[in-house]
């Protein structure tokens, strides 16, 4: 294929708490970058919603912004690149493009009831046989139809075809091409508990078991087009090439280069989501977690997930919740004050726990406090929650993978602090290896948009971008890491209600 002559290719990633736009030039470097905060919403105890109409705004902002930073206009971009929360999603009135109600996020667990209801009517194994996926609130289809149930006349408009259902890409691509394209891909399609793993392709059964109208489904798409097949954003009267789809998590595997099988990575952001490239054919779990689609470009490679839901978000809470720092940034130092936390665990199940528990009622808790706790004892205790249930994940991959882990690659923002790679590394007993870029999620997008619009050649080319900025060895024995695992299992006991 051709290479192009442009000059950049534009990844959108949008996050769960903020929205971005980075340029990647040909040696997959971040020429340009903007970032945009928007409201996260808790209006009752275990909600979270957002506003639709300002992720669309604050991502629009930051595509405008990143362009003017180095003068650049939609000549100057061989593609665009769209990754994005999965299991966050909406309803939107057709004709007009107004959501109908709040998008519900992925870490809501409103519909947790009813996932027990379905779980007790003996649905689960079905569900996982079909889906590769747990029969929990986090996945996409019993938000959508509580949205149906409970925003008025929502599910016969449904049924009429005048509402649009779908996740995140789904409503960035809607305007992106001024509402002409509904259109999911299909690694966001694999979270949403409607989607046939082997098929690929949306399920009459999980359809009717979720009792969600065929007539609200977008178009299912490859996570990777060519130009001339692609949704064509507007972009200043130039019309670009939506070329790359996905999912953030299975992005920041592409951006990782893990293309092997076998090979994987751990996102630390708002939440950890660990990914096991699985190749070709779907590995269906034992140990609780879940198969997903890594990515579909001319073929399908699939990958196995845990997902963590709570890791930075705990940094936010020790910001915002509690002030005992008025910076993310501050965790390190405060953290590294103290020699360890003094008998302290922090188990953050805000929202319940996630892989491989998949408990929606547990709720958070702080294990072992005396008069001697202080905050920094508490900041430790928090970063080390994000290893300990990065670690049960990884526990859990080994044994479906039937072979143990010998390195583990890391992105997300969290990897930037070096205590929690070290005790991550410590933990596990394995090399844990940071890149020089990072941003694997937007870098993941650029990637597959790219390869499809001829800005880069192959896998290869791509593969040889990867560089090592720091490999944490582990320092700790394997008598410690057991005693400190065992430890965190008793705390995470004590979070349970059922």
């Amino acid at each position: 294929m051709q290479r192009t002559r442009s000059r950049f290719v534009l990844a959108l990633d949008q996050g769960t708490t903020s929205s971005r736009s980075i340029l990647f030039d040909h040696s997959g470097y971040p020429v340009a970058m903007a970032q945009k905060e928007f409201t996260q919403h808790f209006p009752h105890p275990g909600w979270v919603e957002h506003d639709a109409r300002e992720i669309w705004s604050t991502q629009l902002a930051t595509m405008g912004e990143v362009l003017g930073e180095v003068g650049a206009t939609a000549a100057d971009l061989a593609a665009i690149g769209v990754t994005n929360q999965r299991e966050t999603c909406l309803l939107w009135d057709r004709s007009t493009g107004v959501p109908i109600a709040p998008a519900i996020v992925w870490q809501d667990r409103r519909t947790a009831g009813e996932c027990d209801r379905l779980r007790a009517l003996g649905h689960e194994s079905e569900v996982e046989r079909r889906t590769g996926l747990r029969l929990d609130p986090y996945f996409s289809a019993t938000k959508a139809a509580w949205l149906l149930d409970h925003v008025p006349r929502a599910r016969e408009r449904a049924e009429h075809g005048e509402l649009a259902f779908g996740t995140i890409d789904s409503w960035l691509i809607y305007n992106l091409t001024g509402r002409r394209a509904h259109v999911i891909d299909v690694t966001n399609a694999s979270r949403t508990l409607l989607l046939d793993l082997d098929s690929a392709s949306w399920s009459e059964s999980m359809l009717g078991l979720f009792d969600i109208p065929r007539a609200c489904l977008p178009e299912l798409l490859p996570s990777q087009l060519k130009p001339h097949e692609a949704p064509q954003a507007e972009i200043g009267g130039r019309q670009v090439p939506i070329t790359g789809i996905l999912g953030d998590q299975q992005a920041a595997l592409f951006g990782q280069a893990c293309f092997a099988r076998g090979t994987a990575k751990n996102t630390y952001g708002t939440g950890c989501f660990v990914l096991m490239n699985t190749g070709g054919t779907p590995t269906y779990s034992k140990h609780r977690l879940v198969s997903t689609i890594a990515w579909e470009r001319g073929r399908r490679t699939y990958a196995l997930e845990g997902s963590v839901f709570v890791a930075g978000a705990v940094v936010q809470w020790l910001r915002d919740g509690l002030g005992i720092i008025a910076h993310a940034q501050e965790v390190e130092a405060l953290a590294a004050s103290v020699a360890d936390t003094a008998g302290i665990h922090f188990v953050p199940a805000f929202t319940g726990l996630g892989a491989p528990y998949w408990d929606p009622e547990a709720r958070g808790a702080i294990v072992g406090l005396t008069r001697g706790t202080s905050r920094a004892h508490i900041a430790r205790a928090a970063l080390e929650a994000i290893a300990f249930q990065s670690s049960d994940v990884l526990s859990a991959m080994e044994r479906d993978a039937g072979a143990p882990l010998t390195e583990l690659r890391v992105d997300g923002g969290a990897s930037a602090n070096n205590l929690l790679m070290q005790f991550q590394a410590d933990l596990l007993g394995v090399p844990v290896v940071r890149p020089v870029v990072t941003e694997t999620t937007a870098l993941g997008a650029a990637y597959l948009a790219g390869l499809g619009a001829g800005f880069w050649s192959s896998e290869e080319e791509v593969a040889a971008n990867w560089r090592i900025d720091r490999r944490f060895t582990p320092m700790r024995s394997r008598d410690w890491a057991k005693q400190r695992m065992d430890g965190w299992a008793r705390a995470v006991q004590r979070t349970s209600r059922q």
